[in-house]
């Protein structure tokens, strides 16, 4: 296994191609992890989260072709330690990770970790990987990798990850993954609202639509929110709509919008991507509110997947507490720390499992 260093940021184009490919057989298949995400996300820097970043992006080869891809950078992490972190850390990327696939992966975990001991590799006091998913097979492999150098390697846990596995009717969603109290709620928001004297409808940005157009107007309702007009500076406007058009061309971005008397009141920015729908982000106008738009925007979600032989329907990060009033059973992901020089004690967390009870064959499995 061949594994080269790449430093200039061109490497995102060279290899999409291959890349995308890879991904399409890795441990982890989630939109943020292919090449034409990944290449938006670092242009901005996730959106000005760090402006301070040096890319160390690690391909591995066997007999020329790509097994393997670590998207890494080096920054100095929240502890003020030098860190190799992944591209797409830490607070818009919800599910981050290696792109290897299954049979390449414990070699590519060893090499990796030699690799990056080398004299020309970027100085770190530390691999700081956030955002992985609980039952990716990548926790164990450097579990391992990490244990037959004598490595310290900790993992802790972040947030919850709700999500809804979905039957194939919407009565059955409801009777059977919705308590009683929340079934009659939807039910009645959506009937208020297909009903009511106010004219309501909903559409998903299409090819006959003004693309960016809509994206923007996404972005200004969202920015009608205070603490979501605090977090879109310049920089990070600039990270959002390189994401959609990221998104848009690798045939992922699903953008849909609530209107109420022809103006838009509620509005889900989602990929839709491996039969499951990835809610990233949502935007409400507060004039609309007593028609619970937001409910009733996800109510519609909820039924287009259905209909259209979606899976999941994932809320990714956080606890808010819709998500599990809709439905959501909660996964995790995990903050993997390993280090040469540091102790178990000075990363913090727990131990790096070495073998994965909760591990999938891939993610999302």
């Amino acid at each position: 296994m061949q594994l080269e260093i790449h430093r200039a940021p061109n490497i995102f184009e060279q290899l999409k191609d291959e890349w995308n490919a890879l991904h399409a057989q890795a441990v982890n298949r989630a939109p943020f992890l292919r090449a034409e995400y990944q290449a938006g996300w670092w242009a901005h820097r996730g959106g000005g989260e760090w402006p301070e970043a040096e890319l160390c992006l690690i391909t591995a080869r066997v007999g020329g072709k790509l097994v393997g891809v670590a998207p890494l950078f080096a920054a100095q992490n929240r502890a003020g330690r030098r860190a190799l972190l992944l591209i797409g850390s830490i607070e818009i990327s919800d599910y981050l990770d290696l792109v290897v696939g299954r049979a390449h992966l414990d070699e590519f975990c060893a090499a990796l970790l030699e690799r990056l001991s080398q004299p020309d590799a970027p100085a770190w006091e530390a691999l700081d990987f956030y955002n992985i998913p609980a039952t990716s097979p990548t926790r164990a492999a450097l579990g391992r990798a990490a244990a037959a150098r004598h490595w310290a390697a900790t993992e802790s846990t972040l947030e919850p990850c709700p999500a809804i596995t979905l039957p194939n009717d919407w009565e059955t969603y409801l009777a059977n993954q919705v308590d009683k109290k929340e079934r009659q709620e939807i039910k009645r928001k959506l009937r208020r609202a297909q009903g009511g004297e106010q004219a309501t409808r909903w559409y998903i940005v299409g090819p006959e639509h003004d693309l960016m157009a809509e994206v923007e107007a996404f972005i200004n309702m969202m920015a009608l929110t205070p603490d979501k007009a605090r977090f879109l500076t310049p920089v990070m406007r600039e990270q959002f709509r390189a994401t959609a058009r990221a998104a848009a061309e690798g045939g992922y971005l699903h953008l849909a919008f609530l209107e109420v008397d022809g103006e838009r009141a509620a509005g889900y920015f989602s990929f839709d991507w491996g039969g499951r729908l990835y809610v990233y982000n949502s935007a409400i106008d507060a004039r609309f509110n007593a028609l619970s738009v937001g409910w009733v925007l996800l109510g519609y979600l909820l039924q287009w997947c259905i209909a259209n032989g979606r899976t999941v329907f994932d809320f990714m990060r956080g606890s808010e507490d819709y998500k599990f009033r809709f439905g959501g059973v909660a996964g995790e992901i995990k903050r993997l720390q390993l280090s040469r020089t540091l102790t178990p004690a000075e990363l913090g967390g727990e131990p790096l499992v070495t073998e994965n009870m909760g591990e999938a064959e891939f993610f999302p499995g």
